[in-house]
């Protein structure tokens, strides 16, 4: 009986190994250009960040960029030339752009605009704006806006209460003792999505699931994140009066899921308080 033959396979040519190949190194490649676009710690050229500070149009950049004039603040660089532009981000309508812009300026209390453009983020309708801009401006000598400023850093020591931003039937995604950041999802209402405003444990839910909620209504309350309450307590080191000592001393007593340097922190800014206000 003959033997039939098998066919030989046919090998791949060139041109196959050539796409395989492109398709592999775009799966390496593509991740590789997506982190180093998105990375903070890539070095930026003095003319990168004049363009990115001033080109808002990619916000994630332009808060690169800020970041590494930051940095070159924190290294007692001179930054100056980048100054007009950063207060120019007071006005941004992105959240994080003025989120970070706060953040900077708090670190050269020597530019007096700067504590200009920090009172005016005072009064921000986002809280973690207002927050960064309270821990700013409790560096600068200046009194002004002091009462207001310490209004906001006893806030960072307060829970939070989160807000129905619109009315209608409430899904809750989330369990009170559950931790979250700001941005997590914590229910939606009709098709809005309502995100925490920021950091920390949901103590308790004010409506059921599948209730129908009110705009205004209460929704949840957030304990105080503890590294928030820290830099809180660092700054009334140096502004608190004595309309602050309560909140302190609760921490200074020592405060459920805080850790020790936190009670610690609030035991040195008790003292540092009290003997300003004998």
């Amino acid at each position: 009986m003959a033997r039939l033959k098998m066919p030989e396979a046919k090998r791949p040519g060139r041109k196959a190994y050539l796409w395989i190949s492109l398709v592999a190194l775009g799966l390496v490649l593509l991740p590789f250009l997506f982190w180093y676009q998105t990375w903070f710690g890539r070095a930026l050229s003095p003319s990168d960040l004049d363009h990115l500070l001033t080109n808002t149009g990619k916000p994630r950049e332009t808060q690169h960029a800020l970041v590494q004039v930051g940095e070159r603040m924190g290294r007692g660089e001179d930054a100056s030339r980048w100054y007009p532009a950063i207060i120019a981000l007071v006005d941004s309508p992105n959240r994080e752009l003025r989120q970070t812009t706060a953040w900077i300026m708090g670190q050269d209390t020597r530019h007096a605009p700067f504590g200009a453009a920090l009172h005016k983020l005072l009064r921000d309708p986002e809280p973690l704006v207002r927050r960064n801009a309270a821990l700013g401006l409790a560096k600068f000598t200046h009194q002004e806006s002091r009462e207001e400023l310490r209004g906001e850093l006893r806030n960072m020591l307060r829970p939070y209460t989160v807000v129905s931003p619109t009315g209608g039937l409430l899904k809750l995604r989330l369990q009170p003792g559950e931790y979250v950041n700001a941005g997590t999802l914590l229910a939606r209402i009709g098709e809005t999505e309502v995100r925490s405003p920021l950091p920390g444990e949901i103590r308790a839910f004010h409506a059921a699931d599948g209730t129908e909620i009110k705009i205004g209504q209460p929704l949840a309350d957030l304990s105080a994140d503890k590294d928030h309450a820290w830099e809180a307590l660092r700054a009334l080191l140096l502004v608190g009066e004595a309309a602050d000592i309560e909140d302190v001393q609760r921490y200074a007593r020592g405060v459920a899921n805080m850790p020790p340097q936190v009670q610690q922190q609030a035991a040195l800014t008790l003292r540092e308080i009290q003997s300003r206000v004998r």
